[in-house]
């Protein structure tokens, strides 16, 4: 169900014409990965997320309470911003941003009280999916460099760029996992042509697949215990809905099951419940669910599209 992930996973993001030699073949690469959230142990804070800004028809950057109280906006450039993930200490937030209406995306961080914006990377390449270390001091991201997606770490400050993944297929939405050794991500099978859940050592190496299946999974979130990993699955003539799985991949385990579309899982800090992203028709807004099902609640509420829920810590 390749083409169910791309509905959400690239849809409407990036119609970047590649830097110089792309442009010049009048090459237009329709591409974007979502993002991919990590999460670490503590004190639930706020909920970011990326939200349509009506007036502006751009996504900008978000936070709520759980509660759906305290909604706070954080960007505000006519450009789409999106993909946003907590600091382990809760004070920062790294997005991926566009750098013009039809421009490639770069990485970027801010204050989670807003301001102080700083840009991370600054090239030709499309950067996006960005999540940080349990240290803080790397961020994991996803590049297109032109011909597929490849998962690279930078310093959180800048600069220390390191590729981990080199293959043929694509390679989106790293992230850490709480004790910082591996990296879960979503691969692209190539045999098979679906989507699924892999991890890697943090520094590269040891890939290790944690579903197989012929249906896509993607979207991986650790929980903040490291012992099992949230995602969303996609069954071919079916919607979408969130599991939870073991890294090693066993014990799989339903946390929604209905008729509408739910994706982007992201835990609490306390591992007590997850954020989440249901579409019904046009409208999607974010919920939070307890991990094994039930306890539904609903965060945003409103006639613009949100997305790309990351819950923080305090």
């Amino acid at each position: 169900m390749k083409s169910v992930r791309l509905n959400h996973l690239r849809a409407g993001l990036l119609a970047v014409a590649a830097a110089g030699l792309l442009a010049a073949v009048g090459l237009v690469v329709v591409l974007y990965a979502q993002p991919a959230e990590a999460n670490f142990p503590g004190k639930p804070g706020k909920i970011a997320f990326a939200g349509l800004d009506a007036p502006n028809g751009d996504y900008e950057i978000y936070t709520i309470n759980a509660n759906g109280g305290g909604k706070k906006q954080l960007t505000d450039n006519n450009l789409d911003d999106r993909d946003p993930a907590y600091s382990p200490s809760g004070k920062k937030i790294v997005y991926s941003g566009r750098e013009a209406p039809n421009g490639d995306w770069e990485i970027y961080t801010i204050n989670a009280n807003g301001g102080g914006k700083k840009q991370l990377t600054d090239n030709s390449m499309s950067d996006y999916d960005p999540s940080y270390s349990p240290s803080g001091k790397r961020i994991a991201f996803g590049e297109y460099d032109g011909n597929d997606e490849e998962i690279y770490t930078i310093n959180s400050g800048g600069g220390g760029k390191k590729q981990l993944t080199d293959n043929s297929t694509g390679d989106y939405e790293p992230l850490y996992s709480p004790s910082g050794k591996k990296i879960a991500y979503t691969g692209e099978d190539g045999p098979n042509g679906d989507y699924e859940i892999y991890t890697i050592n943090a520094g590269g190496g040891g890939k290790q697949p944690v579903t197989d299946n012929s249906s896509d999974d993607y979207w991986p979130d650790y929980a903040p215990s490291g012992k099992r990993i949230a995602y969303t699955n996609s069954v071919t003539g079916g919607d979408e809905e969130i599991y939870t799985i073991k890294p090693d991949g066993g014990g799989r385990l339903p946390v929604t099951d209905n008729s509408s579309d739910d994706y982007y899982p992201s835990y609490s800090p306390s591992g007590k419940r997850i954020a989440y992203v249901n579409s019904a028709g046009t409208d999607s807004e974010i919920w939070t669910i307890q991990p094994g099902g039930g306890g539904r609640q609903q965060v945003t509420d409103n006639a613009n599209n949100d997305r790309d829920p990351y819950w923080g810590s305090q």
